[in-house]
């Protein structure tokens, strides 16, 4: 499939009523897993492209421009009303939010084994281990306040323990800048990757800043604030392996284009029929805003989007999802790295005097009163261990422990 190559209507003919808006929700009791997780996924890529053009608009002095990216910008924000909307009314923020770590532990571990750049591959096994203590974090709040478990709501795709603790993951600000990648020397699946994981991860950043004055327990409000913060990590890591020298027009055709490929993967992944023809509808809509971005980029920048894609525009292999357990499991092994400036190192390889043990400190304080810490030993307190989803014993002995927080590995040395 080659989007540029694809015949695509006029903007103004893609516009949908409110009743082609408003759909159906899924049923959260018989809903694939990921079918939840694509749902997320879509959303957040829409968000993105309507803050890159809205971002735009306000530094734009030609109207004419504008009033073009106000036609994309339009259509944009209807999908994105109508993906939300498939969320039902009766699955809880919480339970939802155990879909959206779903999705950053099983994407990311995705997206990293067909990243040939390592640099931006080590950023996603870094970040990587962080998604999935969130996810076993939140799942023990789950258990801990509802008496729901996660396992329910993830399938058999995805266990749940442990990753790198996440009192351990506040980083001194200058640690989580990366090395940013030139697109016109970058494989074109690394250009896809970055778009599609900054997307998610800032999709996830917005819902837990937007969501945590909305929980009803004060233990739940302090674990999404804390984690909504190591989110912001995350988004300025992944946003930093981007081509800063890209201008306008450039990005938004690679942000049309992502949309196109994700839409098309969506749409052959699918399982369920009906949000599998509203993939494809996405799709054909996306055909237009992309070739709309290609006009833009020809006449005010004098490009072709062959400058772009020199490989030709196809699309490369689709993304699908499928359970990772064996490669987490593997990426696991390195859950005692922090940040180190640009590069990574093993917390006890780090001088006494180094900023990640002053900024953990100072911004956490006494982490036994930090709500990712009390959720665990409140679980334990109640139930006698932690709530996770095992195939077999972690592959971490120091995370092993069921009854143990484990608060202090890759935070304090020799842990």
């Amino acid at each position: 499939m080659n989007p540029f190559q694809e015949k695509a209507k006029d903007i103004e003919k893609t516009y949908k009523s409110w009743k082609s808006i408003n759909v159906r929700p899924y049923d959260k009791e018989t809903v694939d897993p990921y079918t939840r997780v694509r749902v997320i996924l879509m959303n957040g890529t829409e968000f993105e492209a309507v803050w890159n053009t809205s971002r735009y608009n306000r530094h734009c002095t030609n109207n004419d421009v504008r009033r073009a990216m106000a036609l994309i910008r339009r259509g944009e924000q209807q999908q994105q009303k109508r993906i939300a909307n498939l969320k039902p009314i009766n699955e809880s923020i919480l339970e939802h939010t155990i879909g959206y770590e779903q999705l950053a532990v099983d994407l990311t571990a995705i997206l990293a084994q067909r990243e040939k750049d390592a640099n931006v591959k080590h950023q996603m096994d870094f970040a990587l281990l962080e998604d999935f203590d969130h996810l076993y974090r939140y799942a023990d709040l789950l258990d801990f306040e509802r008496g729901i478990h996660a396992e329910k709501l993830v399938g058999s795709y995805t266990e749940i323990m442990p990753g790198r603790p996440t009192v351990a993951e506040a980083r001194a600000p200058q640690d989580d800048i990366r090395f940013y990648i030139n697109n016109y020397r970058s494989d074109p699946v690394t250009r896809l990757n970055i778009a599609i994981i900054t997307a998610a991860e800032q999709q996830t950043m917005n819902y837990y800043l937007n969501v945590a004055n909305l929980h009803d327990t004060e233990l739940g409000r302090k674990l999404y604030s804390e984690i909504a913060m190591i989110e912001e990590q995350h988004v300025t890591g992944y946003g930093s392996l981007s081509d800063p020298t890209s201008d306008m027009f450039e990005c938004m055709v690679m942000h049309e284009y992502t949309e196109c490929y994700l839409y098309w993967s969506c749409y052959k992944d699918e399982t369920d029929e009906r949000i599998k023809q509203l993939w494809l509808m996405h799709f054909e809509e996306e055909l237009s805003h992309l070739h709309a971005a290609v006009r833009l980029l020809e006449k005010y920048n004098g490009k072709c989007w062959e400058q772009l894609f020199p490989e030709g525009g196809e699309f490369p292999q689709l993304l699908a999802f499928s359970e990772q357990k064996s490669y987490i499991r593997e990426v696991l092994k390195s859950v005692r790295l922090t940040g180190n400036a640009e590069s990574y190192a093993e917390v006890d390889s780090l001088p006494d005097n180094f900023r990640f043990f002053s900024y953990n400190r100072a911004v956490q304080g006494n982490v036994k009163g930090l709500a990712s810490h009390v959720v665990i030993e409140e679980t334990i307190k109640k139930f006698g261990k932690d709530y996770r989803v095992e195939d077999k014993a972690h592959p971490v002995r120091a995370l092993a422990d069921h009854r143990s927080v484990n608060a202090d590995v890759a935070r304090v040395k020799g842990a």
